[in-house]
């Protein structure tokens, strides 16, 4: 019997995914912060003002949840 099992993504796919779909006019801005080894991002449209991300250990997971907060003011 055959498998099938779709591999999940790398980090850095899930990067390169992720920045293919925020539109090149917005604000990016990733943060390491100091003492955890934890990331957050922002990433928002010109003009408004986005939410941060919560903290995440992966720098992917960070820009996916501020771009998942942030895409509904997309313009």
């Amino acid at each position: 019997m055959g498998h099938n099992y779709a591999k999940p993504l790398t980090s850095g796919q899930k990067m390169e995914r992720l920045l293919g779909r925020i539109p090149p006019s917005w604000h990016v801005v990733m943060e390491r912060l100091a003492g955890d080894a934890m990331w957050r991002a922002l990433a928002h449209a010109p003009g408004q003002n986005g939410a941060w991300s919560d903290p995440h250990p992966d720098p992917a997971d960070a820009l996916e949840d501020s771009w998942r907060r942030n895409r509904t003011v997309a313009v």
